[in-house]
Order: C-alpha cells, then sequence, then structure tokens
C-alpha cells in the first residue's frame, strides 16, 4: 500500500507518526511511504499547518495525528 506522510523536517509528532507507520512494516503490512515536507509548497502548508502529521493513501482517505500502531492498523484495513 502507498502511502503519504505530509510533515515538516522539524516536526517531532511528525518522526512519532513516522515510526507508527514503520511498526506497521514491521507487523508484516507492506507499505511504500513517501514523505513530503509540506513547508516546501504553499498549498501544502495553507491544507496541512495545523494539522501534521498526516497520513493519505492512494484513494485519498486520511488519518491524522495523534493515532497509534493499533489505530493504523484498523484505519489501514478499512481501506
Amino acid at each position: 500500500m502507498e502511502l503519504t506522510l505530509y510533515g515538516t523536517s522539524a516536526c517531532h509528532l511528525c518522526d512519532l507518526a513516522e515510526q507508527v507507520l514503520q511498526h506497521c512494516q514491521s507487523l508484516g503490512v507492506p507499505l511504500l511511504i513517501q514523505k513530503i515536507d509540506i513547508s516546501d509548497s504553499d498549498e501544502l502548508f495553507e491544507r496541512y499547518g495545523v494539522r501534521i502529521p498526516v497520513v493519505r493513501d492512494a484513494a485519498g482517505r486520511e488519518l491524522g495525528w495523534p493515532f497509534d500502531v493499533t489505530q493504523c492498523l484498523a484505519w489501514l484495513e478499512a481501506g
């Protein structure tokens, strides 16, 4: 499953979200994660600036922080 993780380089919550996704991978969930720094785009910064980190799947579904491994797995299964 392809996912996009929206965040910024100086965001500790984004680091935590990435760790959650990596934990899901370690449990056998096949994920391809692309990290996008929203500070590189005015449009993305406006959309996600106060919401990061946000994970988005190829279908457009979004999972906003806070989430843990259990919530992430449930979100992935629901897709």
